[in-house]
């Protein structure tokens, strides 16, 4: 399979390029793990020109002068450093396209690199995969976007009762069920919420771990099934020319293993706790007036009005659990939209597994976006038209959404600001102190003759300072020496008052929203921009193509740039020779440990990788050039033997496990999924840290793997034989 022979060439390995090479591999792939910011400083005065420029330009808007810089006079423009400093991003898009520029700087890697990474080598042609990912990410987030899979969801709470391990089993299932037609992505935008939902408006599951968990790994389990749920199956399969069906033939049966025992393991070992998954879960109460209303299209922009802020604002009180609860039990439903999504989605991965199996029957290669790329277009043109067809009736949603989220927002800052006069003004404490002869003194006097004038001026813009200097004055006026001469410190006044602190703590929140409420009145009457005119056109859009809008804004773009940067710098590692390296290791290993060490050995191997190699996806990309590369080393060297169909399947199935388990191992970054799930599950505010991923999905990828590669080791003892050489599928 090697395109030159100078590939298995291993002596350039101690040259200071091939170490600088490995070395920038290595280094991206823990930026991945780990990524962070890098404090860049630009120049104040070039940046000042360049926003000068722009605003002249009218690319955005003119400089606005903020209330709080209004009240700073303190703030001269002599402090201000000369030196402004931008925090840039080191994460998975950044780190390996930095690599691979700096490789190229040095003469590292050259064009032929940059060419068989983004274009293809050795049967691994990228941008087939991404094109073809991508087209039929389209399809299947459209039909999450019919709200399908939470409408379907929804059903499969009602058939599970109040039981709480027959719900469970319940949706276990329907996410493996779905998740093996339409691949993990969608399972996660819809599903991760839906759980979050459910589980918030339990009222005795303590903690969602076991749910989200679960369907986290089944999502990811249920990818490894059909060549078309995952990316790294797309890589796997190109790289050794293997039939879909066939694909799916060989992986099936470990896949189905694995999920039957799986269950039990989490339901009566790793989740044994009455207060993760409850005998019996009770919901609370949906009213009938909400559960009759019409449910909202949440693909509309500010469709539920200001139900989301409110949602956010009761967190864990009963208003914020009734609104989460209209979610789950009174669910928007496209049927038009769900049913011909399914049609399209169902029509396409049947072409896909006949066109693939006839035309490689015959010798010749088909293009797998052949297939996906019109079926994404008609999917696209089905969204976009009945957009139109119902863009009256869903802008009008949107405005009222609008109005009802601007007319909430005036209302709470009219509420905070009362809120702080009454504080300011004394209304919830104590009566004035008197002497003894019942005499007011100066000072509360003074405070007096200030009150009275604060409360003509209630409504004018000065109020704030006027309730501020009377709070100052009673303070000062009850202090003894010593606490006036202390600068900095709280100073509390009588029994039932206000402290400083949290008076300016209320004026910081009034601040904050009469900013919000400027920003948005200056956003609309202000002078017309490039970046405004952007601003409106997506919102028109949003409006106008709710569907298609929401489909493109779920779509992981980011994987492109991510995957072809991956692609270069492993092409780098083949050309500076440690991938040949890696190959060897791996023929020595596989020649003493046999079929059994193969597996095991793949298997751990993959998983490992996932979380310290860019992601399930680069590690996909990685492990098959070695593989590739362990075949051009026997065919350069026939004493080596041959290596046998039974080994070599072995490894190529037992990555094949590995690379989709490992996306739920120690990591949110062994897969894309991984990064995805933790920020809806924040969105959502449930917050998960790496040490508890690492924690709670360790005893499931340990049985995952162990009962897949036993099952995978019995398939290949009975379908693979020893004693004659691989032979390639296609």
């Amino acid at each position: 399979m090697a395109e030159e022979d100078d590939t298995l060439n291993t002596d350039q390995i101690r040259t200071a390029r091939s170490i600088i090479t490995l070395v920038l591999f290595v280094a991206t792939n823990i930026t991945v793990l780990l990524p962070f910011h890098i404090p860049t400083p630009f120049p104040r005065l070039l940046s000042d020109a360049i926003l000068r420029t722009l605003r002249a330009w009218r690319v955005i808007a003119p400089k606005q002068e903020s209330q709080a810089q209004h009240h700073d006079p303190d703030q001269k423009e002599s402090t201000k450093s000369w030196l402004i400093w931008f925090r840039f991003p080191m994460n998975f898009v950044t780190a390996p396209l930095i690599a691979d520029l700096f490789l190229l700087a040095i003469g590292a890697i050259h064009g032929k690199e940059v060419h068989d990474g983004i274009i293809g080598a050795f049967n691994i042609e990228p941008i087939d995969i991404m094109i073809f990912f991508i087209t039929l990410a389209y399809i299947a987030i459209s039909i999450d976007a019919s709200g399908l899979i939470r409408y379907l969801a929804f059903k499969v709470l009602q058939w599970g009762g109040e039981v709480g391990h027959r719900l469970f089993f319940y949706l276990y299932a329907f996410f493996f069920g779905l998740g093996s037609f339409i691949g993990n992505d969608p399972i996660i935008l819809s599903g991760t919420a839906f759980l979050a939902y459910m589980t918030r408006v339990s009222s005795n599951i303590v903690h969602p771990r076991a749910w989200i968990h679960t369907q986290f790994a089944v999502a990811n389990i249920a990818s490894a099934i059909l060549v078309s749920s995952n990316p790294t199956n797309l890589v796997l399969a190109g790289a050794f020319n293997i039939k879909f069906i066939n694909y799916t033939a060989n992986m099936i049966v470990p896949v189905i293993a694995t999920v039957i025992v799986l269950f039990p393991f989490l339901l009566y070992i790793v989740f044994a706790n009455e207060s993760l998954i409850p005998i019996s879960i009770k919901m609370h109460e949906l009213p009938e007036e909400a559960r009759l209303r019409k449910p909202v299209n949440p693909n509309i922009p500010n469709a539920r009005g200001n139900a989301e802020e409110e949602e956010n604002e009761h967190i864990n009180d009963e208003e914020g659990k009734l609104l989460s609860l209209e979610e789950i039990m009174n669910p928007f439903l496209d049927k038009k939209g769900a049913f011909f999504g399914g049609l399209i989605m169902a029509s396409t991965l049947i072409t896909l597994l006949v066109a693939n199996a006839v035309v490689s029957s015959h010798g010749n290669k088909i293009m797998v976006y052949w297939v996906t790329l019109p079926a994404a277009g008609i999917m696209l043109i089905w969204d976009l038209c009945f957009g139109w067809i119902h863009r009256h009736e869903t802008r009008e949603i949107a405005r009222k959404g609008r109005e009802d989220i601007k007319r909430a927002r005036e209302e709470k800052a009219a509420r905070q600001e009362a809120d702080v006069r009454q504080v300011a003004l004394g209304e919830d404490s104590q009566s004035p102190a008197r002497t003894d002869d019942g005499v007011l003194t100066d000072s509360d006097s003074q405070e007096g003759e200030l009150r009275n004038r604060a409360g003509n001026h209630n409504r004018s813009n000065t109020g704030d300072d006027i309730t501020l200097a009377i709070d100052k004055l009673s303070t000062d006026a009850r202090a003894t020496p010593e606490e006036k001469r202390s600068s900095g410190d709280s100073i509390r006044g009588p029994p039932g008052s206000t402290s400083n602190g949290e008076l300016d703590e209320k004026n910081q929140d009034v601040e904050r929203q009469k900013r919000i409420n400027s920003d948005e009145m200056a956003q609309q009457q202000g002078p017309r921009t490039l970046v405004s005119l952007a601003h409106d056109a997506h919102t028109w859009s949003k409006e106008t193509f709710p569907t298609a809008a929401a489909v493109m804004g779920h779509l992981p773009f980011a994987l492109i740039p991510f995957a072809f940067a991956m692609f270069v710098l492993v092409q780098g590692l083949v050309t500076k020779g440690w991938v040949p390296v890696f190959a060897y290791g791996w023929d020595h290993w596989v020649a003493k440990t046999g079929t059994i060490g193969a597996i095991g050995g793949m298997g751990f191997l993959s998983v490992i990788l996932c979380n310290f190699a860019g992601t399930n996806i680069g590690t996909t990309i990685l492990l098959s050039r070695v593989i590739q590369a362990w075949i051009d080393i026997h065919k350069a060297n026939p004493s080596l033997g041959y290596i046998s169909d039974r080994n070599f399947w072995a490894t190529v199935y037992s990555m094949a496990i590995g690379v989709n388990y490992g996306a739920f191992s120690t990591a949110f970054s062994a897969s894309l999924a991984g990064l995805l799930w933790r920020d809806i599950l924040a969105r959502k505010h449930i917050h998960v840290r790496g040490v508890e991923f690492a924690r709670v999905n360790l005893p499931i990828i340990a049985i995952a793997m162990i009962v897949g590669l036993v099952v995978l080791v019995g398939e290949v003892y009975i379908m693979r034989r020893s004693d004659v050489p691989f032979r390639l599928e296609a």
